[in-house]
């Protein structure tokens, strides 16, 4: 597998790509109806790093009648991996026995996603790298599977229109697709958004977030036996094309959120984004400043950085309205402070989420996976429909807006974003290649 990565070409990944379609997909509301599924479910997992082994030990956690029988990632090493810290987790022996990946369901390369789909599997955990993402989506959706689809939901827009495009076949079919958004279910996020979309601090004038901290996935020293695309994967939160940068891969959670709340995706970005630190290898930058624009002249103000001290993070989204502020930390008490006096009844309460007489909810984002994974098994055997393609794709496209505006310098519009062509063209050969 090693001599393959090294044999494909680096060249091309600086020359301009061909410009793709850019005619638009539209985003079809799903049924909200489903036929019961049978009474338990296999699972095959695609991409074995950390975020890929979580989503297995959380689906594992979040419901009994789940048994994963299939893995797959590019490296040997990867899902070996995977599987002794499964193994290892402290919750192991109560899920021990619903894991049954054989021998010959361990498989490894470019085209280890093929053979998942193609074994006995209801549901697929796509946690590769995103620049991947559209290509293992379009696979699972004409396999028809059920589909757990880790954020982003790729890393330009020419991606995201083939997403897109497999998006409309899914909801078709009434296929579950559950986002790796988790905060759109965890109880205090979605009481919070509910309280602040029913008026409670008035009508919102302004938004400010923010995402101080280190980077998400540590840059790795260079094995001399590696080619440069084995370093690149082993490495790929370091490179653009196979990461989308900071902005789309990981504080696409801020941007969410600020959308879910608003109800909408902002009209334009205007952008600035560098490299200040983080500056051994790669092309992402560390920093970014965006002011997004949403309807009625309403503004985000949102900054980042990913070259804290060790131990330092913050992340938080606030709210400025009327007749009040709301404020969502990732840590800490999500916090309503209005004048209009507002209760939660028992009426409203999910699973999980703790009310504090002053208006705050405490953190339990800890359990906001599991509370998804059950989501996810509901609406597969009947209850509760869920296809959260929509608001994933939305919120990707906004961060792509932030990217674009900060690599040209000018102000980018949605309109200009749904249009663009752009696509990384590494990602472009590695899609043939396989």
């Amino acid at each position: 597998m090693e001599h393959k990565l090294n044999d494909i070409s680096r060249r091309s990944f600086f020359q301009t790509s061909g410009a793709a379609g850019a005619a638009a997909f539209t985003i079809i509301k799903p049924e909200l109806v489903r036929g019961a599924g049978k009474e338990r479910l296999k699972a095959g997992l695609v991409g074995c790093g950390g975020r890929g082994t979580q989503a297995i030990i959380d689906l594992m956690q979040g419901t009994e009648n789940i048994d994963v029988v299939s893995m797959g990632d590019l490296f040997e090493d990867k899902l070996e991996g995977s599987l002794t810290k499964i193994r290892g987790h402290k919750d192991f022996p109560t899920f021990e026995s619903r894991l049954k990946v054989d021998p010959e369901h361990h498989f490894t390369g470019f085209d280890a996603y093929k053979k998942v789909l193609a074994s006995d599997i209801d549901i697929v955990m796509l946690a590769t790298p995103p620049g991947y993402r559209p290509m293992h989506f379009e696979a699972a959706v004409e396999a028809k599977k059920h589909v757990f689809c880790e954020k982003p939901f790729g890393t330009d827009p020419v991606g995201v229109r083939r997403f897109m495009a497999a998006a409309k076949k899914s909801e078709q079919l009434k296929l579950t697709v559950m986002s790796g958004a988790q905060r759109r279910n965890d109880a205090n996020y979605v009481q919070t958004v509910r309280k602040i979309q029913d008026g409670a601090i008035g009508e919102v004038l302004a938004l400010y977030a923010y995402w101080a901290g280190r980077p998400v996935i540590q840059q790795k020293a260079r094995d001399p036996k590696w080619g440069d695309m084995t370093w690149e994967h082993r490495n790929w939160y370091s490179f653009v094309w196979i990461c989308g940068d900071q902005i789309v891969e990981q504080h696409l959670h801020n941007i969410d959120v600020c959308n879910w709340v608003m109800g909408s995706h902002p009209l334009k970005a205007t952008a600035r984004a560098s490299r200040k630190v983080i500056q051994n290898f790669g092309n992402i930058n560390d920093n970014y400043e965006v002011i997004f624009e949403y309807p009625g002249e309403v503004e985000l103000v949102f900054s980042s950085t990913q070259f804290n001290a060790p131990g330092y993070f913050d992340v938080k989204e606030t709210f400025f309205g009327t007749e009040g502020i709301a404020e969502m930390p990732y840590k800490g008490a999500l916090r309503i402070q209005g004048q209009k006096p507002w209760t939660w009844t028992g009426s409203e309460q999910v699973s999980g989420a703790k009310f504090a007489a002053d208006g705050a909810f405490s953190d339990n984002l800890a359990d906001a996976d599991k509370m998804k994974d059950r989501s996810f098994i509901e609406s597969i055997t009947g209850n509760k429909f869920q296809n959260q393609i929509a608001a994933g794709v939305e919120s990707a496209r906004t961060c792509m807006m932030a990217r674009k505006s900060a690599e040209t310098g000018r102000t980018v519009s949605w309109q200009d974003i749904e249009a663009d062509t752009e696509q990384y063209q590494l990602g472009i050969e590695i899609r043939k290649f396989v």
